[in-house]
């Protein structure tokens, strides 16, 4: 006797698909390619399960969860992929969180009752190394697609996409260390997350590439909260140990770094030199213009959508992390160091590449 409801394994072993493929077309989704639904559907007759009934139901729906908006980038990534699910036919529903308000659990829950067909994740709990990876697999676990921006968790089957923060981080580095600065503190976030922690890695082995990590580069950095005060507090304790250069895991940061050294009576970037990340809009309008090292938004949307889009058609992704590459982007809050300090080297022309190697100068 064959079971009323058809049993996925079965009908997609028949049909040569996923059964996460099955499910969608089981549940009248528009996200797989007419050949494949037409494979599902014959595969069905032949086991003798009834077709599918035409649903009328709203097609595509995926939801963009994303972290507070207080960080101009994350507004920014989220209207670029809002933007390029709406090209790819898919009407995103964004979920942003705020501290006390609601949490990535609970938009998941209500995604999942909304039936969505896909899910991006922007710097959410994958990216606190501390968190545990349940919820996506829990998510995967029920065939739906999930792709993880920002952050890595390599046990969640998904695919994923960050930009380099250790290159990132490098880039400052030694685009300071070309200045001629000798003093550099790195202003980075809690050590729980793991872009944090790429940063870390990052500007300490740039450190001891350069010659400047002393007698140890970890006590060049001073973790913080990812906020303008953060970078504030950070920045402070910094200064009062000497540094003449700051490198900041965020623009928020680099504005509190900024007015750390106001707070001291320092010129930025005649007495310190302040480098910034993500390049938020507006930060060339800064005073002064911030020296960034900008966040490729465009790219990290544009691969996002179409790794879930496909996922979504039922094709299956590289599940090996994809790392875009970050850009310097010199502006007017980084200088040679203030004349006079001690172990102050004289400056190299030219900017610095991640490579290490002089590039062309290009300010913005």
């Amino acid at each position: 006797m064959v079971p009323d409801r058809p049993r996925l394994a079965d009908v997609a072993a028949q049909a040569g698909v996923s059964t996460a493929t099955v499910s969608r077309v089981l549940n009248g989704k528009d996200v797989v390619t007419p050949e494949t639904r037409q494979a599902v559907h014959r595969a069905l007759d032949l086991l003798g399960y009834a077709r599918p009934p035409a649903r009328n139901r709203r097609q595509g729906l995926v939801g963009l969860v994303v972290p507070e908006l207080t960080n101009p980038v994350f507004p920014a990534l989220a209207q670029a992929v809002e933007s390029l699910l709406a090209q790819a036919g898919c009407t995103p529903l964004l979920c942003t969180q705020s501290p006390g308000g609601t949490t990535e659990d609970e938009y998941i829950a209500t995604l999942v009752a909304h039936d969505v067909d896909g899910i991006v994740f922007v710097s959410g709990m994958h990216a606190d190394a501390t968190a545990g990876r349940g919820r996506y697999r829990r998510l995967r676990e029920r065939g739906l697609p999930i792709v993880l921006v920002g952050g890595h968790a390599p046990e969640v089957d998904a695919p994923q996409v960050s930009t380099d923060e250790v290159a990132a981080a490098r880039l400052a580095v030694r685009h300071l260390a070309a200045l001629g600065h000798r003093r550099v503190g790195l202003a980075v976030g809690p050590d729980r997350f793991v872009p944090s922690r790429r940063k870390r890695a990052g500007f300490e082995s740039a450190l001891v590439a350069a010659g400047l990590a002393g007698s140890g580069a970890a006590r060049h950095v001073v973790s913080h909260l990812y906020s303008v005060e953060g970078g504030r507090a950070a920045a402070a304790e910094l200064l009062a140990a000497g540094r003449t250069a700051l490198v900041c895991a965020s623009d928020p940061m680099a504005l509190g770094a900024i007015r750390a050294a106001r707070d001291r009576g320092l010129r930025v970037p005649e007495d310190v030199s302040v480098v910034g990340y993500d390049d938020s809009p507006f930060m060339a309008f800064a005073d002064p213009p911030l020296t960034t090292v900008r966040q490729p938004v465009a790219d990290l949307a544009r691969l996002a959508v179409a790794m879930l889009v496909s996922e979504m058609r039922g094709e299956r992704v590289t599940r090996a992390e994809i790392l875009v590459e970050p850009e310097l982007v010199v502006r007017g809050s980084t200088g040679p160091p203030p004349r006079g300090v001690v172990g102050a080297a004289p400056p190299r022309s030219g900017r610095v590449s991640a490579a290490g190697a002089p590039a062309p100068s290009a300010a913005r």
